[in-house]
This record gives C-alpha cells, sequence and structure tokens, in this order.
C-alpha cells in the first residue's frame, strides 16, 4: 500500500501483478476480506486498489462529501497514472461510482464490471431497492448480504479489537457517503445511456440486499450489459467465490 497525492488529496493505493490495468473500487464494508479476490486478479491484471478517504487509516477529507465527489477523485487518480484502456471493477459501491464515472468521462475506461452495484432507484418513492443496514439487526442483515453468514460474516466478540474499530469505521464512512439519500443517487438512471462501455454485471444469486431482480434491471439499463450471476453467493461474491468472479472477469 502506498500513499498517493492526488490533486492534493492523500490516497492509499494497494498496486499488484501485471498486464492490462484493472482498477478495483471497493465496496462500502469488510474491505480487507477482498485481499484473496485481488490477489487472484493479479494473477491476470494489473490491479490498482485505492482505498475510498475514511477507509483504512486515511481521513476523510473536506474536499470528498459525496459519491460525486469520489468519482471525480478516482478519475483524477486514472489521469494521474495516465492508465488507458482501463477494466474497472466496482463493487457495490464501488460499482455506483464507476457508473457516475462512466457517465461523466470514460475516455480511459475500456470495460465496466459491477459487481452487485447500488446506486440507481428503480423502485417507486414508497419502496426499497436495498435492504436497510442501518435499521436491521445483524442477525437479519446478514443473511441478506451473505449466502453462508455463519462462515463469512464477522463475530463482533471474537474478533481483536483492532479489527473491530476498522468495520465501525467502514461503516461510519459508508453512512458519510450513502445514507441520504440511502444508497443511490435519484438522478442518476436518467444519465447510464451515458456509460457506453461493455459491461457485466455479476451477482450473487442469493443477495438479499440488491436482489439479482434489481441487478437485472441494472444492466438492462446501460447500452451494453448483461448479467452473471455467481452460485452461492450473497452481495459480496469477490469476498464468498472470488475464483469465480475471477474467471467472469477474465
Amino acid at each position: 500500500m502506498e500513499t498517493l497525492d492526488v490533486r492534493g488529496i492523500p490516497l492509499d493505493v494497494h498496486m499488484a501483478g501485471a498486464g492490462p490495468p484493472l482498477l478495483y473500487l471497493h465496496a462500502e464494508q469488510f474491505v480487507d476480506r477482498t485481499a484473496p479476490f485481488l490477489d487472484a486478479l493479479a494473477r491476470h491484471f494489473r490491479v490498482i486498489a485505492p482505498r475510498h478517504p475514511g477507509y483504512g487509516a486515511g481521513a476523510i477529507s473536506a474536499g470528498i462529501r459525496t459519491v460525486d465527489d469520489l468519482a471525480y477523485l478516482h478519475l483524477d487518480l486514472l489521469d494521474k497514472l495516465d492508465l488507458k484502456q482501463v477494466t474497472l471493477v466496482g463493487a457495490s459501491l464501488g460499482g455506483w461510482i464507476g457508473l457516475e464515472m462512466g457517465v461523466r468521462n470514460h475516455s480511459r475506461l475500456a470495460r465496466l464490471v459491477l459487481l452487485s452495484s447500488v446506486g440507481v432507484k428503480f423502485a417507486g418513492r414508497e419502496e426499497r431497492d436495498f435492504a436497510d443496514l442501518f435499521y436491521l439487526p445483524d442477525n437479519e442483515a446478514f443473511p441478506k448480504l451473505f449466502a453462508d453468514p455463519k462462515k463469512w460474516a464477522p463475530d463482533y466478540a471474537a474478533l481483536p479489537l483492532a479489527e473491530v474499530e476498522v468495520l465501525a469505521r467502514e461503516r461510519q464512512a459508508m453512512a458519510y457517503y450513502c445514507w441520504k439519500p440511502y444508497m443511490h443517487n435519484p438522478g442518476l438512471a436518467q444519465w447510464l445511456h451515458r456509460v457506453q462501455l461493455p459491461a457485466l454485471a455479476i451477482w450473487g444469486d442469493q443477495d438479499g440486499f440488491a436482489t439479482p431482480a434489481y441487478g437485472r434491471q441494472l444492466a438492462g439499463s446501460l447500452p451494453e450489459a448483461r448479467l452473471q450471476l455467481i452460485a452461492n453467493a450473497g452481495h459480496y461474491p469477490q469476498i464468498e467465490q472470488p475464483d469465480a468472479v475471477v474467471r467472469a472477469i477474465t
């Protein structure tokens, strides 16, 4: 992990592997649990995986307040590294950021992979597109997030204090970026036609947070996209089934 200065904003970035460039934008939580997935990707790609400000050791910058800001920040990162023909892989919140980037400027991107992405509201005003993680107790939330919560959901009582603090900071950052409006940009749906990229929506077949039906609707709203389901995976297929997700990407 190294810290890059991106137009005055410090950004922690993990880089590994060789080959075509791949920008991985992480989800709203459980960031460290994607290490095996990033290692597997690095066998095929030059992986660039930044931490959004507020995650890991980095503080939230005063100039980074919204997902729009994160999109511009990561576009500036691509400029700084002078990356071209990039495969952008965005997980959940990271997929939302990837969509916002694609709407604004996809000149450095070659293709888009959305891992159980959020960010777009399709349901009516009184209907939920995403389960409310801030309202649900863990025993109800974890089965919506993981196909096998006994194996993958955190047991806070058994974790070291330092790891609990990391997870708590992730929840804080998730609230900062995603709380209001919850997990979406109300205006994004009307601009999805601007994401003129080949796109693959990868979804866990047991995702109870953003369901496969939502993934199918998102894929159908993009100019050139298809949906691929990953068996025995919930909202974070890159954690539960990393090898299957890497195969789908490659």
